[in-house]
């Protein structure tokens, strides 16, 4: 059986990937791997403050037979990612293919984050994504919402996420720069597209896995 390995700085993420899992790739074994101190580290002193811890995480789910691994964290993604060509298989970050389809739907896009140290990463990797493709880029936090996620309340957090997102005009598409904000889109009512991270992340990795 293929074997995907998940980092999280969460563990709200283990039942939502384990979901779509059941969904979109039935045959494919997670394994779950949780470090919440890794956000907190890497929000107080920046991602690669963690690159050494990062790699050690990952490190031990190769050994432990991952066939790849899949960082759920959008702030230490690029982190993450940075360390596949020492491990010997992929090592990917659940956001990439969000990003790129963003920059296929228009130039114009907001990116909507509730952890601030969330936006440098996904303005980057969304850069990356569009190339030579022109780009204007617009920063959102939405204030408050965290503080919700902390104390446990996930249907505060995203409603604080949703009315963020009802604001927004005169862009072509909106990326969730955070796996857990991913359920916010069907509570949105704006017309503009709503891009999430994780069924495209976890069917990106699963197919790395050829599952």
């Amino acid at each position: 059986m293929n074997v995907l390995a998940l980092l999280h700085t969460s563990p709200v993420h283990v039942p939502v990937f384990d979901a779509l899992r059941d969904e979109d790739a039935p045959g494919l074994e997670l394994r779950h791997l949780v470090h919440e101190q890794l956000l907190g580290r890497a929000r107080e002193l920046g991602p690669e403050a963690v690159t050494e811890a990062v790699r050690t995480v990952l490190a031990g789910a190769v050994a432990g037979g991952a066939d790849a691994v899949l960082c759920t964290c959008s702030t230490i993604g690029a982190v993450a990612e940075a360390a596949s060509a020492s491990l010997g298989v992929p090592v990917l970050r659940v956001d990439r293919p969000m990003a790129a389809a963003a920059v296929a739907q228009g130039h114009r896009i907001a990116v909507v984050a509730t952890v601030a140290s969330t936006l440098e990463p996904t303005v980057a990797l969304i850069r990356e994504e569009a190339g030579d493709r022109p780009v204007a880029l617009r920063t959102v936090l939405a204030e408050d919402a965290w503080a919700h996620f902390e104390s446990g309340d996930p249907e505060a957090y995203l409603a604080v996420i949703a009315g963020t997102l009802d604001t927004l005009t005169d862009v072509d598409v909106i990326v969730l720069a955070q796996a857990s904000m991913a359920a916010a889109a069907t509570r949105t009512t704006t017309s503009v597209p709503v891009l999430s991270s994780p069924r495209p992340g976890l069917r990106a990795a699963a197919a790395a896995v050829g599952a």
